[in-house]
């Protein structure tokens, strides 16, 4: 491929960018200039540099962090020099540059660039897509060497990605993170499977930040719920895997519950939609004016219902543990409730089947923990959800963020009024 001497869109040398202080109107700023017109002309300076021709640009995924700065991923299309258009995933961040990335500036607005899989923060990605060298681990777990499939899964830019490999006889998953994370979350992989959780198995990692995940068998909550006649685990299920975390876990500083981060998102919503900032700053405030005591524990940290694979009406698998840790208990039976009242916005076919299932968790839940302090911390976590339609850039994404926030302060009527509930029951 044409450009492929600089595929990383490599600067010469990393600059530092100045970074924000939290100021709303500068964080305005930042969003539209890379979710707007201008991300386009940014993004064509880049593509040049790699000895291509930008024909179109969409975002995918924003993520902004007030006061920090703004990473945003690209649909893109690019004319190489040898006249082929190829689809790219590009990606693009204000505030402090990931050393090597390609960084561009006009004396009042600096952004760094890089592409698809060259994400300077996550060395390892370009290697987990190769096939030549993917099928080599493949081969050294035992699945078959070439060849092999790769389809990447997920992609956080700087964070974190997944690739699913499939050899000739299996398949495996390949997580990449920051290099300083990786060994710690392999350790994390194995303490859950020495402990009876059914977490995948980590069969190693590099330093690159590679770390290599057995496929487990099942399909998730959520596929489950859309099958309609699947049958699905029940509350007390879940409150027994959860039960069954290690309490090696709750070592360390634990982490932010969702009603302390309430303010971060109120921020977010307002930045993104400041004709709902005041709305949400008033529910973040509330949320923090009336949150109880925590229930300290391990957590999974990030619980819901893509998170579990089940077969049978029982649970098989538990996924994502890179959150897992010391936290707040209630948090995750929250996030599995909040992200559930959300999924029959967005599902209205099916939002009978998910209203239902909620429910029946609430009850469960609600006979071992305050119902009050529960529905708080659902409230808290559907306004970190009311982030979510902006963040992927859905066309509608100011409409639904406004019913998000109405669901949120929804449940928090609910903690104060037991009798009203979030799903209208």
């Amino acid at each position: 491929m044409a450009g492929a001497d600089d595929p990383a869109l490599v600067a010469p040398a990393p600059l530092d960018l100045n970074v924000n202080a939290a100021d709303p109107k500068a964080d305005a700023r930042e969003l539209a200039l890379l979710t707007g017109p201008d991300a386009a002309h940014v993004l064509a300076a880049a593509v040049q540099v790699a000895g291509g021709e930008l024909v179109s640009c969409r975002p995918r995924q924003v993520v902004h962090q007030p006061g920090r700065g703004t990473t945003v991923s690209y649909r893109s299309r690019v004319r190489w020099s040898d006249g082929e258009v190829e689809d790219e995933t590009l990606a693009a961040c204000t505030g402090d540059a990931p050393a090597g990335a390609l960084v561009l500036g006009d004396g009042a607005d600096r952004v760094a660039v890089w592409r698809f899989p060259h994400d300077p923060e996550l060395p390892g990605l370009a290697v987990a897509c190769d096939e030549a060298a993917v099928a080599n681990v493949l081969d050294e777990t035992g699945l078959g060497g070439a060849p092999v499939r790769l389809r990447t899964r997920a992609y956080r830019p700087r964070r974190r990605a997944v690739v699913e490999a499939v050899g000739p006889t299996g398949r495996l998953f390949i997580k990449v993170v920051r290099p300083d994370r990786v060994e710690a979350l392999h350790n994390r992989h194995r303490l859950l499977v020495r402990s009876g959780i059914p977490a995948p198995q980590s069969l190693g990692w590099t330093s690159q930040g590679i770390l290599v995940l057995q496929a487990l068998p099942g399909r998730t909550l959520r596929q489950a719920l859309r099958t309609r006649t699947t049958p699905i685990p029940g509350g007390g299920d879940i409150l027994a895997l959860l039960d069954r975390l290690p309490q090696e876990l709750a070592q360390g500083t634990p982490r932010q519950s969702w009603i302390d981060k309430a303010p971060h998102y109120a921020a977010v919503i307002g930045a993104a939609l400041p004709t709902e900032a005041t709305r949400a700053a008033r529910l973040a405030d509330a949320l923090v004016a009336a949150a109880g005591r925590a229930w300290p524990g391990p957590v999974h940290g990030d619980f819901y219902e893509s998170q579990l694979l089940v077969d049978r009406g029982r649970i098989c698998g538990l996924l994502d543990v890179d959150t897992a840790g010391p936290g707040d208990k209630l948090d995750d039976l929250a996030c599995l409730l909040g992200h559930l009242s959300v999924l029959a916005q967005i599902d209205r076919d099916r939002a009978r089947i998910i209203n239902r299932a909620g429910a029946s968790y609430l009850r469960a839940f609600e006979a071992v923990v305050c119902p009050a302090e529960l529905s708080r911390r659902v409230a808290a976590v559907v306004l970190s959800l009311a982030t979510g339609s902006h963040r992927v850039q859905e066309r509608a994404w100011p409409a639904t963020t406004s019913r998000r926030l109405e669901l949120a302060e929804t449940w928090l009527a609910t903690a104060r009024n037991p009798r009203r509930r979030a799903d209208g029951r």
